[in-house]
């Protein structure tokens, strides 16, 4: 069995505090961090390492190719292979994306994706069916972290956690916004093949200062 600790973080487009979000990623040591609103635009190759340096953490995909979702790595996990999907645009609206990273911890090999889906609940359906899509071609197990912009009732939602667990059990603790906590928009699903063995969310003045959503954090151990 391989154990792996994963973070799923909007990170409210670095606008915040980053002396407390790079304290706030250290804190927890995630094995993976899964990221929203990471940089997407002018510079982002060089923002993203500036940011994975700040979390003591390396790149392992997403970024522009995947329109602000990043996924960062700490050393004890390989990245074999990195893709990116996109949702077709809407005119008048923001275009969206998608992050995968197949990494290997051990003997373990597994697949990580983030997704930041639209705000629009119109969008939200067919964006998610093409990300369920993408989601259903890969072999190992896959553990989905990201900002679903509906809570779990929602039709995308429903969609994306379809075969799937959601770590939180029966946790549900709202997400967002840090300032007047109304929702729970931010959630990690799992591969059947994974099992969850601890979940938070993480609410600490760090937290408070880095960002208008709370970070989910779970430790999940893997069948090698």
């Amino acid at each position: 069995m391989t154990k792996i600790r994963v973070l799923s973080y909007n990170l409210h487009g670095l606008k915040d505090d980053r002396r407390a979000l790079a304290a706030a990623v250290r804190q927890a040591a995630p094995d993976i961090a899964i990221l929203q609103e990471a940089p997407r635009r002018f510079r982002w190759r060089q923002k993203s390492a500036a940011l994975s340096r700040d979390l003591e953490m390396v790149v392992g995909g997403g970024g522009l190719p995947a329109l602000g979702n990043l996924i960062l790595t700490n050393l004890r996990v390989r990245v074999v292979a990195d893709w990116n999907i996109r949702y077709p645009l809407t005119p008048g609206r923001e275009m969206r994306g998608a992050a995968f990273v197949r990494c290997r911890v051990g003997r373990a090999t597994f697949v990580a994706a983030g997704c930041h889906l639209s705000t629009d609940p119109s969008e939200r359906p067919s964006q998610a069916e093409l990300l369920k899509q993408a989601m259903r071609e890969v072999s190992e197990p896959l553990l989905l972290g990201g900002d679903f912009n509906e809570n779990s009732g929602g039709a995308a939602w429903r969609m994306l956690a379809d075969g799937l667990t959601d770590a939180a059990g029966g946790d549900e603790r709202l997400t967002f916004s840090v300032a007047n906590l109304r929702h729970r928009l931010d959630a990690i699903f799992v591969d059947p093949r994974m099992t969850v063995l601890q979940y938070d969310v993480i609410d600490t003045p760090e937290t408070r200062a880095a960002s208008d959503h709370f970070p989910v954090l779970v430790d999940l151990e893997i069948a090698a």
